[in-house]
């Protein structure tokens, strides 16, 4: 069986503007955090089995864009394999606030980041 999207996130060099553009667009439901630098939970209003996902700030340079979170049974196994694949580590296995559980990046033979959680 394959592995499921599990989140999207959105980050922004100005994660406000974005945050008021994707509710406007799309009718979403933006829960801002200042704990978490002003970083936006999204409820997408699809229900209960809709994927959620987060507008936040750029924290790097060149962090910017979208992207996709895929559930994984294991991050490190998941990274490793990606590397065998050709693909890059970005950010290795990191705990996440909260019980929002772990999560790591990783770039495609093309450089597109993509998200890992579990």
């Amino acid at each position: 069986m394959g592995m499921p999207i599990a989140f999207f996130e959105v980050v922004s060099d100005d994660h406000e503007r974005a945050q008021k553009f994707y509710a406007a667009m799309f009718d979403w439901q933006v829960a801002v955090d200042p704990g978490m630098g002003g970083y936006g939970l999204v409820d997408t209003g699809s229900g209960e089995g809709a994927i959620g996902g987060g507008i936040g700030p750029s924290a790097a340079p060149g962090d910017t864009g979208v992207k996709i979170y895929v559930r994984v049974p294991d991050l490190q196994a998941s990274l490793d394999r990606a590397e065998e694949l050709g693909g890059t580590v970005l950010v290795p296995p990191t705990d996440l606030p909260g019980d929002f559980g772990r999560f790591a990046l990783l770039a495609d033979p093309d450089g597109n980041p993509v998200g890992l959680w579990a």
